[in-house]
């Protein structure tokens, strides 16, 4: 898994993670798109699913927690990873795993016209 930034949680276990194949499509997206960044709502069906956007247009703010800054190999820059906060509060003790599955995810996220869409796998810290 490519290694990354993380929010201080006062260890070094990374609070969010990608799966090669996450970081494959990152790159894909980035040669596309510019620079991106992810953002997880804690709303309900593709709400839940965590969004890709090219950086700074999905807008962040008070409400907002920033996870982690992720390093992809190929990308120039890193990946903001922001999380609601209410929705962080009920996922603070996981560690979060971006993966790629098959299936259209929401429309506004950036991998929907590829035919896949970013998935959230999770295992508790300290595991």
């Amino acid at each position: 898994m490519d290694r990354h930034e993380t929010k201080d949680t006062g260890d070094d276990v990374p609070r969010v993670e990608l799966t090669p194949a996450a970081a494959q499509l990152l790159r894909r997206l980035r040669e596309t798109h510019g620079p991106l960044m992810f953002h997880q709502s804690g709303g309900c069906c593709d709400g839940s699913a965590p969004m890709c956007y090219p950086d700074g247009e999905f807008r962040t703010g008070q409400s907002d927690v920033h996870l982690a800054s992720l390093t992809v190999d190929g990308v120039a820059e890193p990946v903001a990873f922001w999380m609601s906060k209410s929705q962080y509060e009920l996922w603070s003790h996981t560690r979060l795993i971006v993966d790629v599955v098959p299936g259209r995810g929401s429309g506004f996220s950036l991998e929907a016209p590829e035919g896949v869409r970013f998935l959230i796998r999770s295992r508790l810290v300290g595991t």
